[in-house]
């Protein structure tokens, strides 16, 4: 199976998908509340929404820092726990707004600046350390410019995990995709192919900026309760959206699975 998709083009992956009924199509979120959804935030037991980190306004999810004397390393992630993941469809709008929580202007000040993501194949939030920054995943970064530089979105990082790109080891917790370079504000749509541990397509605008394959265990940011587990495949996990520093608002959130 893996040679199989390997061998596949990415352009035919993305069509076959986007052929399928629109009615398959699931929203994990339902624009009024965080029904189905649950809050870790580093340094604070599960579903403590501290300060008011998260929130529903004008049918998004923001995560806003309005309550924050300063950032402090307060990860927090918001999870989707009614159910696993394992191979789907995913795809949602995101947009950073606002300022900082630590009033940093641009991405030479601090590396959170314009920085979030969402974690795919993610361990439950109730299984997190205390004091745990990220879950054990697969993240698809998000970062936006601030008119200085180039700083492309839609990157892969993996905490806790290890990944293939090209045929070999990714040498980086964090790799850069092919996108473009995002200034402004405004609502950027990204989807993501995701077949269990085999490979992941991220995509902008029906282009993929990046692709990874041979998911599974180990690298950096890797949690005691996986020790035991490395090299394992990471075939299927939770959905998750991250609160990294900077605001930023998450719409229109859909999956669709498949076999």
């Amino acid at each position: 199976m893996k040679k199989l998709l390997k061998a596949l083009s990415i352009s035919s992956l993305f069509f076959i998908s986007c052929e399928s009924n629109e009615n398959d199509w699931v929203s994990l979120f339902d624009g009024e509340s965080l029904e189905g959804w649950e809050i870790k935030i580093k340094g604070y037991e599960l579903n403590n929404n501290y300060r008011n980190t998260f929130s529903v306004k004008d049918e998004s999810i923001r995560v806003s820092y309005d309550n924050y004397d300063s950032f402090g390393e307060k990860f927090g992630h918001l999870f989707y726990t009614k159910q696993k993941f394992k191979n789907y469809h995913l795809k949602l709008d995101y947009r950073f707004y606002g300022e900082h929580a630590n009033k940093f202007k641009n991405e030479d000040e601090a590396w959170n600046y314009k920085n979030s993501g969402v974690m795919l194949h993610s361990e439950h939030p109730k299984q997190m350390f205390l004091n745990q920054g990220f879950p054990v995943s697969i993240e698809g970064q998000f970062l936006g410019g601030s008119g200085i530089k180039e700083r492309p979105t839609l990157n892969m990082c993996s905490p806790g995990t290890e990944v293939d790109i090209n045929g070999s080891q990714a040498v980086n917790h964090c790799i850069s995709s092919s996108s473009n370079t995002y200034h402004n504000d405004d609502w950027i749509s990204v989807e993501f192919l995701v077949y269990a541990d085999s490979i992941v397509h991220q995509i902008i605008e029906r282009d993929t900026v990046i692709s990874y394959s041979n998911i599974r265990l180990g690298g950096t940011y890797l949690s005691d309760n996986f020790t035991d587990k490395i090299d394992q495949p990471l075939k299927e996990g939770y959905i998750s959206l991250q609160s990294e520093g900077h605001p930023i608002e998450f719409r229109n959130i859909k999956i669709k699975e498949f076999d």
